[in-house]
């Protein structure tokens, strides 16, 4: 990992990042890739709660919220 790649869920509100990688697998890796969340993918925090779970992220024009537990697996280059 490099200084510009983290974790999706340590993403701030406001910003752009690019999905580098998604690091889970089975039945979570799909439905992650069905919502669009394949490399390449422009993702923007738009949310976090004020317990930071869920958190709300724009993924090619639909509004998605995630747990942190499955932002956490996903990596993204800002």
């Amino acid at each position: 990992m490099n200084e510009n790649t983290l974790t999706l869920d340590h993403l701030s509100e406001g910003k752009t990042a690019k999905v580098t990688n998604l690091l889970s697998s089975g039945s979570m890796r799909r439905r992650l890739q069905d919502i669009g969340l394949i490399e390449g993918t422009q993702v923007e925090c738009l949310q976090k709660s004020p317990a930071g779970d869920p958190i709300a992220f724009l993924i090619r024009g639909a509004v998605i919220a995630l747990r942190s537990e499955d932002s956490s697996n996903i990596l993204v280059e800002c």
